[in-house]
């Protein structure tokens, strides 16, 4: 599917074909298309956790709202980050990069991060909402369909994938076969009202 295609008919879709299993192929093309999305200095925080389990997947929809894609969509994937990914090894997210560049940012990582919590966390969700972008983008042009989605109580989630202290959790994403069109679009905003020259007034 051209790219123009994949944007212009990305929906969040609501309602998935249960007995639909995406292949192995599938799954790793998708995630390895995901991976490519962009990241502050390459560290490539987000950790994409692909709940398969369906016991587990219940226990999400009773905290999310029973919202159904949570146990029928082929995949849900709980975005997070970690957000201490900048001090782990960070010569690895240079590791093809010629000598000089990779020594200038990996030497720059450390000072630009240290004591700046917030700006630790601000990356760690900016890079899971590239990401989470590019993945559904993906799943469209693969012939799927998606829904994101922050409606659930994210302590027992976190709980459930046993989420790290120092990681963050995002969203959620379900994947799958479609069975039911989604709503026309409500309506974007003019470009007038959100695209701004220069400066705000």
């Amino acid at each position: 599917m051209d790219v123009f295609d994949a944007i212009n008919q990305r929906r969040s879709v609501k309602a998935y074909d249960p007995d639909h299993r995406m292949s192995d192929e599938e799954i790793e093309q998708l995630f390895t298309l995901a991976i490519q999305s962009p990241t502050s200095f390459n560290i490539q925080h987000w950790r994409f956790v692909l709940v398969r389990d369906p016991e587990i997947r219940k226990k999400i929809r009773a905290v999310g709202n029973d919202q159904a894609q949570m146990t029928d969509a082929s995949l849900l994937v709980v975005m997070t980050a970690d957000m201490k990914a900048w001090e782990k090894s960070p010569e690895r997210y240079w590791a093809n990069a010629p000598k000089e560049v990779a020594d200038l940012l990996v030497n720059w990582m450390g000072p630009f991060h240290e004591g700046r919590d917030f700006l630790q966390r601000d990356e760690a969700n900016r890079s899971m909402g590239m990401a989470m972008q590019t993945l559904m983008l993906a799943a469209k042009g693969m012939g799927y369909d998606s829904c994101p989605m922050i409606g659930f109580d994210f302590d027992p989630v976190a709980e459930l994938i046993n989420l790290p202290d120092d990681h963050v959790l995002g969203p959620m994403v379900a994947i799958g076969k479609g069975v039911k069109e989604p709503w026309p679009k409500p309506g974007q905003l003019p470009l007038s009202e959100v695209l701004i020259e220069n400066r705000f007034a």
